[in-house]
């Protein structure tokens, strides 16, 4: 099985799929060969911005007695924190920035302000999550080894408590994001002699998992509040705060990537072999984006367009609202789904899909084929048309689309039971 035989594709023909991996590539080459100082200036705006955002907040939190000054400093700091963590550390790491030859903004030398150890997440999110995404086996960031999400997923009574999970992981992300790497699950399954290489390299993983949590755990919690004197208390709470603030926003977007409806799941055999054309399709139909305005777009640090993201995730984050209109207008012409709603339709209905999932298979109304989680907006089914015109098949709902009368598209339809 291939990418193309996933039903919301099945009405293209292998040269309409290379046509839009040839359109997708001519799009990235404009914008690379188009970068240049009004980029640069952006990224380093950002960073004196959210800098500016952080010493601000800390140094209100020396008045971290008096309420209002702990209400602001919390505001401040998890404010800056958002910022470091989505538009500049998760946009570095990635490469964004590397064409800069900028040795402070470089994907080798930047490390975030999260527990997670960026040499980590860089093989778990750079590699993992974006060559595999969300594919079932493969890409990790499918229920973080804690939540079902999708109905190929075996059922077993510990996925009846993940919406406490989910709650927890939401409050406590950063920690879920820094053993990740570990795969803690799968290693207690294991029996490794103590002398294996593998165990050597999980021992030294562990050691460094548990050397940047203490690191970021004595600044936050230790070395920032005892600066404050007698506000220490109170500078300590705000800046757990502060970072749960940060946790459940930046979950709250990744969730919002890849869980609502329209986001689809997929097994190892629908990638296997897949051409670069094939690998655009899936990472159109495994993403979904976020609807919202200019400040919407940054705080989420451009994963609104998570569509985007995952068609060219080393394209600077700023890039991604011009090239979406591009890709919209491209899934308009080949009759391909484009999955978008505003973060609290997106968030509802990834919350939805976990509760539901926590149940079994038999409790459930609907499949795996006709579930509103793992279905597209625009449903083909298997049965397509030819068009007299251009050769080319058709869905159905686009060949019954009278006198050239165009499909109207929901882009946030009303949530499915």
């Amino acid at each position: 099985m291939a990418i193309s035989d996933v039903k919301e594709y099945a009405h293209l023909t292998p040269e309409d799929v290379e046509a839009i991996g040839a359109e997708l590539d001519a799009i990235r080459r404009e914008v690379e060969s188009s970068l240049g100082q009004q980029d640069a200036r952006y990224i380093r705006n950002v960073i004196r911005l959210q800098r500016g955002l952080e010493i601000s907040g800390r140094a209100v939190l020396f008045a971290s007695l008096f309420p209002p000054a702990w209400l602001a400093g919390v505001a401040l700091l998890g404010t800056a924190k958002i910022i470091e963590n989505m538009e500049i550390g998760h946009n570095v790491m990635h490469g964004q920035w590397d064409w800069m030859n900028d040795p402070e903004i470089h994907s080798t030398k930047w490390e975030w302000d999260n527990a997670g150890p960026s040499e980590h997440w860089k093989i778990t999110h750079n590699f993992l999550h974006h060559k595999y995404t969300n594919v079932l086996g493969m890409d990790d960031d499918i229920g973080y080894g804690l939540l079902r999400v999708t109905r190929d997923q075996r059922w077993s009574p510990f996925y009846l408590g993940q919406p406490v999970y989910n709650l927890l992981l939401q409050m406590f992300f950063e920690y879920g994001v820094a053993i990740q790497h570990l795969e803690l699950g799968k290693v207690a399954k294991k029996k490794w002699a103590a002398d294996s290489p593998e165990r050597r390299q999980f021992e030294e993983d562990r050691k460094t998992v548990l050397k940047k949590i203490g690191k970021q755990a004595a600044k936050d919690y230790l070395i920032f509040p005892l600066l404050t004197g007698p506000a220490f208390l109170g500078t300590l709470t705000a800046n757990l705060a502060a970072n749960v603030v940060r946790n459940v926003w930046t979950n709250a977007v990744i969730f919002c990537g890849h869980f609502p409806d329209g986001a689809e799941k997929f097994t190892k055999g629908d990638c296997d072999n897949e051409t670069q054309a094939e690998w655009y399709l899936r990472q159109m139909l495994g993403s979904a984006n976020i609807s919202g305005g200019p400040l919407m777009h940054f705080m989420t640090g451009n994963l609104s367009h998570q569509i985007e993201h995952h068609l060219y995730p080393n394209i600077p984050s700023r890039r991604l609202g011009d090239i979406a209109v591009r890709v919209r207008a491209l899934c308009e012409k080949y009759d391909l789904p484009y999955t978008t709603g505003s973060l609290p339709v997106q968030y509802a209905k990834s919350w939805r899909t976990i509760m539901k999932l926590s149940l079994p298979n038999k409790y459930l109304r609907r499949g795996t084929d006709d579930a509103p989680e793992t279905k597209s907006e625009k449903v083909f089914g298997g049965e397509t048309t030819i068009d007299p015109v251009t050769g080319r098949r058709r869905g159905l709902r686009t060949a019954l689309a009278e006198g050239g009368r165009k499909l109207t598209r929901r882009t946030q339809p009303a949530m499915a039971s």
